[in-house]
C-alpha cells in the first residue's frame, strides 16, 4: 500500500512538472522565434519570399533554440512548482508522511533524466541537420534568388559588383526603366539602360531580358566614352564568383566525427573551436540535471519556514546564472587552449554531484534527527 501511494505522488508531481515545462518551454520558444525571425520579415513585406518559404525557413532553427533553453526552463519549472507545493503546505505533508528528500525529489529527477536524453537527440542529431538545412537555404536566397527579389525604385546590390535598380513592375511581370551598373569585368565597367525587361532563368542562375536599351563603357586606354545601342540583349544576374563559391561550414552544422576528427582542410587554429563544440555538445545536456539537482537543494533542504524563504531560491536563479556565465567564459578559454577541455564536463556535472550529495547529507542528518528524537520519546516513555 505505502508502495503505491508513493507511485501516486511521484505521478502526480510528475504531471505538474511535466505540464509546466512544456508550457514554459512552447511559451520561450515562440518569443525566441519570433524576435529572430523578425531579420526575415523584410524578405516577405518588401521582397516578395513567398510566407511558406519564411516559415520553413525560421521554423528550422526552432530546435537549436530548443536544446539551448531546455536545460534552463527545467531549472525554472522545478524551482516553481516544489516552491508552490511547498507554499500550499503539501511539501509539509508529505514530509509528515515519511517521505525523504530524495524520495519527494525522485519525479523532479526523472524528468531532468527524460530532458538530459531529449537534449542529447537534439544535438547529436536534429540541430546539426536543421542548421544546415537553415544555412543552405538562407545562402541559396542571399546568392542564387537575389534577383528576384528586386525593388521597385530601389537600388538593389545583387552582388558586390553588381547592382540593379527598377523603375517599376507590371502586373505581369515586366520591369520598366532598368539601370544595371556592372563592374564584373573589372577592365570595362559597363552602365547598361533599358525601357523594359523581364525576368528569366538562365543555365548559370538567373538573368534579365533587356528591351530597347543601351550599353555604356568607358575605354580605359583613351578615356573614351563607347555607347552601344541595341534592340534585346541580356545580362547574368549571377556572379561567376558567386557560382563557384564554396559555403563555409559552421562548426555547428558538422557532425561529432567532423567535431572530433577534423580533416586536413580544416585551419589548424580552428582545431580547438571544433573539439569545443563537441564536447560542448556531448556535455551540455549534464547542465539540465545539475540545473534541477540546484532547484531541488534550495526548496527540499533548510529549515521549514511558515511565510516561506526568499534566500533560498534567489540564491538557486543566481547560482544557475552564475554557472551559464561560466560555461561561456570556460568555452571561450578552451577554444583557445584545448588542455582546459575538462573544464567543461567540470562545469556540467560538478554542481550536480555537489547538490546530490548535499541532498543526500541533508536526507540522512534528518534521518538522524529522527531516530534521536524516536530514542528521547521511547526514554520518556
Amino acid at each position: 500500500m505505502r508502495r503505491f501511494i508513493l507511485t501516486q505522488l511521484d505521478r502526480y508531481i510528475m504531471r505538474q512538472l511535466a505540464v509546466a515545462l512544456v508550457a514554459v518551454t512552447g511559451g520561450l520558444v515562440a518569443l525566441i522565434w519570433l524576435t529572430q525571425s523578425l531579420r526575415f520579415v523584410e524578405l516577405v513585406v518588401n521582397r516578395g519570399l513567398s510566407f511558406g518559404v519564411f516559415l520553413h525557413l525560421t521554423g528550422l532553427l526552432v530546435p537549436n533554440f530548443v536544446a539551448v533553453i531546455l536545460p534552463i526552463t527545467t531549472f525554472v519549472v522545478e524551482q516553481f512548482v516544489y516552491q508552490r507545493l511547498a507554499g500550499d503546505r503539501e511539501l509539509t505533508v508529505m514530509r509528515a508522511a515519511g517521505l525523504s528528500p530524495m524520495a519527494l525529489a525522485r519525479p523532479a529527477l526523472g524528468l531532468a533524466a527524460l530532458v538530459v536524453a531529449a537534449c542529447y537527440l537534439l544535438n547529436v542529431s536534429i540541430v546539426p541537420v536543421s542548421y544546415t538545412a537553415f544555412r543552405e537555404q538562407q545562402f541559396e536566397i542571399r546568392n542564387r534568388l537575389a534577383a528576384f527579389l528586386l525593388q521597385e525604385g530601389v537600388f538593389t546590390p545583387v552582388s558586390d559588383d553588381l547592382t540593379v535598380y527598377v523603375r517599376s513592375r507590371d502586373r505581369d511581370g515586366t520591369l520598366r526603366g532598368i539601370l544595371v551598373e556592372d563592374e564584373r569585368q573589372k577592365s570595362s565597367r559597363a552602365t547598361i539602360l533599358a525601357e523594359r525587361g523581364r525576368l528569366v532563368n538562365g543555365p548559370n542562375g538567373p538573368r534579365v531580358l533587356l528591351e530597347a536599351g543601351s550599353r555604356q563603357e568607358i575605354d580605359r586606354g583613351s578615356g573614351r566614352l563607347n555607347v552601344l545601342t541595341f534592340a534585346e540583349n541580356s545580362v547574368d544576374l549571377t556572379s561567376s564568383s558567386k557560382n563557384t563559391e564554396q559555403r563555409y561550414r559552421d562548426a555547428t552544422e558538422m557532425s561529432l566525427t567532423e567535431l572530433l576528427h577534423p580533416d586536413g582542410t580544416i585551419n589548424p587554429r580552428d582545431v580547438g573551436k571544433l573539439l569545443v563544440e563537441a564536447h560542448r555538445r556531448l556535455s551540455a545536456p549534464l547542465t539540465a540535471m545539475s540545473f534541477a539537482l540546484v532547484a531541488l537543494l534550495s526548496v527540499l533542504t533548510g529549515a521549514f519556514q511558515r511565510h516561506g524563504n526568499v534566500l533560498r531560491p534567489l540564491a538557486a536563479v543566481l547560482t544557475v546564472v552564475a554557472l551559464l556565465a561560466l560555461g561561456l567564459a570556460i568555452a571561450n578559454l578552451a577554444s583557445r587552449q584545448v588542455a582546459l577541455i575538462p573544464l567543461i564536463w567540470l562545469h556540467a556535472t560538478l554542481p550536480g554531484v555537489a547538490c546530490a550529495w548535499l541532498l543526500l547529507g541533508g536526507q540522512a542528518m534528518a534521518g538522524a534527527r529522527g531516530e534521536a528524537r524516536h530514542d528521547a520519546e521511547r526514554r520518556l516513555a
